[in-house]
């Protein structure tokens, strides 16, 4: 057999593999350049950026739970001009596709980032609805349907990256937010988010999260990631990224067989800044082993 393709096609923008990082995880590259190749990865997807700097949350903000990690950083970002002249030119040295991750509490936020990044050397833009919608109370944007499919559907008129639409897993039915997103107009969809979790210090009798709760990651929510996909993956026809608990090649199959067209690294990389690239050449053996040709071949091949 010859040897394993692992390029894909997403949203029509060629991917030499199909692993990319998880937003929030991997800030922008900068903190990982000098412990793994960046150009080994099928794509680099960025911490979020809104349109002004955003402090975050108060400290402690991140704590850590028997299979996972809780947190609670609140986006802290430098906001979009920072992000054009420090970090895009940084990744644009690097043999991969940009992926960069959006945050907003309103709909013109979403739409000022989506439009600042038109003619940047970006490839995809993802957008995180799990913010609150400051004009609902604090909503967040993707707990609502209605609201999925509008802040879709305004952010695809300003954007001309394919958009992404990162989807919270803290819903009902998740199946029925993946069709509001197709419905606005998405190219694709991501999940899964963090769940919500809480951890309390039982020797201090207080929250282990300055902001009391925080979010949920890692291998944890793994099955959860999976069962979603699936179920995202038979209600809509657009291409899904999927995350959640990835450690392994398996777990990225698992996601990929579920109907995952990529899927991304997150919580791992702060163990293993190199879990990516061990992912990308696991799942080439797995190829190898099982006489697979196309990763495409792959994709919901478990129905």
């Amino acid at each position: 057999m010859r040897q394993p393709d692992l390029s894909i096609t997403f949203c029509g923008v060629p991917w030499k593999n199909p692993v990319t990082t998880c937003s929030g995880t991997f800030g922008s590259g900068m903190e990982y350049g000098d412990y793994t190749d960046l150009s080994a990865l099928g794509a680099v997807t960025t911490k979020g950026v809104a349109p002004v700097p955003w402090a975050g949350n108060p400290t402690p903000r991140v704590a850590e739970t028997p299979a996972g990690m809780l947190n609670a950083i609140g986006l802290q970002n430098p906001g979009i001009e920072v992000f054009c002249e420090r970090d895009l030119p940084f990744l644009s040295q690097f043999d991969t596709r940009i992926i960069v991750n959006v945050c907003g509490h309103t709909a013109e936020e979403y739409e000022a980032v989506a439009e600042r990044l038109a003619q940047e050397p970006v490839d995809l833009l993802e957008i995180n609805i799990s913010c609150p919608n400051v004009r609902s109370g604090g909503i967040a944007f993707g707990t609502d349907p209605k609201a999925v499919e509008q802040i879709t559907r305004r952010v695809k008129e300003k954007a001309r990256q394919p958009v992404i639409m990162k989807l919270s897993p803290n819903v009902t039915d998740i199946a029925e937010m993946a069709r509001a997103a197709e419905s606005g107009g998405a190219d694709a969809v991501s999940l899964i988010n963090t769940l919500t979790g809480m951890k309390i210090d039982v020797e201090r009798r207080a929250f282990a999260l300055a902001n009391r709760t925080g979010g949920l990651s890692g291998p944890a929510i793994h099955p959860v990631a999976v069962r979603m996909v699936w179920q995202a993956a038979q209600a809509v026809r657009i291409p899904i990224l999927g995350m959640g608990g990835v450690q392994t090649a398996q777990d990225a199959l698992e996601l990929i067989l579920a109907g995952a067209s990529a899927v991304a690294v997150g919580t791992a990389t702060f163990a293993d800044p190199q879990t990516a690239q061990h992912v990308i050449d696991g799942i080439r053996d797995y190829m190898e082993r099982h006489q697979v040709e196309r990763i495409a071949d792959l994709v919901g091949a478990v129905r």
